[in-house]
């Protein structure tokens, strides 16, 4: 059994791989979601999931790992770990990501952006701005899973599984006409 196959099977087996009608962190609506939280939740597996992703990376040793908190704070960590680099992670404030918490980065210090999945990567690019501003540099982003479709990000990127999920704008949801109620499980408020 490839790592592939296995991580589906973990992620069927833990819950994370939920049916319904979801309100996406990006606005977009669809009958699936992965809450990796579910799967996250067992540190060895988590641990594993981290070391996959560095070891997959093929790009240049990071300085330290960054995450979009909430998705991207486990498994973010455990990458860190991984990598042998520090971790932190950036937070909305005021709709905006932002570092907080006394964190910061040092001037021309080279990471890689962390999450759960890659859904359009609106979170990860927003990450990747965030560090600009301080003078980092982006030089990569990992994640558990990857349902962005035929989209990619600015930067070289790796995920341990690419999943084709479907996503509807809301104006073309079915589910909505349907009358399904819509549950929001991702961690960004909208306004």
């Amino acid at each position: 059994m490839t790592y592939e196959e296995e991580l589906k099977n973990y992620l069927s087996a833990s819950g994370a791989f939920l049916e319904g009608h979801f309100l996406l962190s990006s606005g977009l609506h669809s009958p699936n979601y992965v809450q990796c939280a579910l799967a996250l939740k067992n540190p060895a597996r988590a641990g594993k999931m981290g070391a996959a992703l560095a070891a997959g990376w093929r790009g240049p040793k990071p300085d330290l790992v960054l995450s979009p908190a909430m998705g991207g704070l486990i498994i973010g960590h455990e990458a860190a770990r991984a990598f042998g680099v520090d971790f932190i992670f950036t937070e909305r404030e005021n709709n905006v990501m932002t570092l907080r918490r006394g964190f910061s980065l040092p001037k021309g210090a080279r990471l890689i952006i962390v999450e759960d999945v890659f859904t359009t990567g609106k979170s990860t690019l927003e990450t990747a701005a965030a560090a600009a501003a301080c003078g980092a540099v982006t030089v990569g982003a990992l994640s558990v899973i990857n349902r962005m479709g035929e989209k990619t990000l600015p930067f070289p990127s790796l995920s341990l599984l690419k999943l084709d999920l479907t996503a509807y704008q809301p104006e073309n949801c079915p589910l909505c006409r349907a009358g399904a109620p819509l549950v929001k499980p991702g961690s960004r408020k909208f306004t």
